[in-house]
């Protein structure tokens, strides 16, 4: 099972579509939503925490098709 760790403090990115962009990905991942102590990335772009690898996108779109090529 994946697991994804999302912060929901983070001002660089819509926390919400993430959400639901994860969930379209893995239905049944583990989603971990709380500071994941990556603010200096995360006041800019969007990030996941995918497996225990932080994955980094320009925008959430480009983060989605990173996650996918990692799981």
């Amino acid at each position: 099972m994946n697991e994804f760790k999302v912060c929901n403090k983070c001002k660089g990115f819509n926390f919400h579509e993430l959400i639901a962009k994860l969930k379209n990905i893995d239905e049944s991942a583990k989603i971990i939503i709380g500071c994941q102590s990556m603010c200096a990335v995360g006041a800019k772009k969007p990030f996941v925490i995918v497996n225990g690898i932080p994955i980094v996108g320009d925008n959430i779109d480009l983060l989605i098709d990173k996650i996918k090529e990692v799981i």
